[in-house]
């Protein structure tokens, strides 16, 4: 059952909640109606926007509380309606407790407004809709897996018959030399290694480094799922495609475990 004497179901119902507003403002609920009014305001922007504008009338009803209505002098013969000492009665209530409501009504209001307000922004964040306010979403693959399968065209793949191991580099023409990247399979560690561009001329140089655990990558029936996967990394090299012949994963002690034609 509601503290408003309802169910708290329905429009009947709400209305008496939203009702409760000028009664919690004037501070004369007890403090069992109170509490139930406040769990109710978290979650009502309705109340919180009639409280404010009731929380702006406090000064005024107080000084109603305490001289009455400036010149409006009740006649000592004219016995003063139910209604008035009703109204004397709730003002004199507000003027012994404005102090302490008012200080918990506005921070309530704060409270709420702050929930009204960041919680609309943060489903919209999340949702996507204002592009103006989208978060960014946490990308699903490796920046270099994402580049293998999305942005390099040109891809040439080999299987070394002495070690076994897999290598499929794409390469991607840019004005500065050439975007390689590669996928290796069937490798073990412990080792460490770098993927070399070597030139038509004899040249080389080092695209990127890396080192490869003891589990290794890209071993289909490995026990360790993450083993299973193949490494992805990706790097630069400041020879043109035109003027590259082949790429070799090497180990850095020297130790070339795939060579693949450019």
């Amino acid at each position: 059952m509601s503290a408003y004497g309802g169910s708290g179901a329905g429009e009947s119902g709400q209305e008496s909640v939203h009702e409760a507003v000028g009664a919690y403002a004037l501070g004369v609920l007890d403090e069992p109606q109170a509490a139930a009014f406040e769990a109710h305001l978290a979650q009502c922007a309705y109340c919180v926007r009639e409280l404010d504008e009731l929380a702006g009338m406090e000064p005024m009803l107080a000084a109603l509380a305490a001289d009455g209505v400036p010149g409006q002098v009740p006649s000592p013969a004219s016995p003063r309606p139910e209604s008035d000492r009703l109204l004397d009665g709730l003002l004199a209530a507000t003027a012994r407790e404005r102090t302490g409501r008012r200080r918990r009504a506005r921070l309530l209001l704060a409270a709420a407004a702050a929930l009204i307000v960041t919680v609309p922004l943060a489903v919209l964040g999340a949702s996507g809709d204002d592009p103006g306010t989208r978060t960014p979403e946490a990308h699903p693959t490796s920046p270099a897996q994402d580049a293998f399968f999305h942005h390099v065209e040109d891809k040439a793949a080999a299987t070394d018959r002495t070690t076994g191991v897999t290598a499929t580099v794409g390469t991607e023409a840019k004005p500065w030399g050439t975007h390689a990247v590669l996928e290796l399979k069937n490798v073990k560690g412990p080792l460490k290694c770098r993927l070399v561009a070597v030139g038509r001329d004899g040249a080389e140089e080092t695209v990127t480094t890396w080192s490869v655990p003891k589990w290794g990558y890209g071993i289909d029936d490995s026990p360790h799922t993450r083993a299973r996967a193949p490494l992805y990394v990706h790097g630069g090299a400041a020879m043109a495609a035109s003027e590259i012949d082949r790429f070799e994963v090497r180990t850095l002690d020297g130790r070339r475990l795939v060579e693949v034609g450019a």
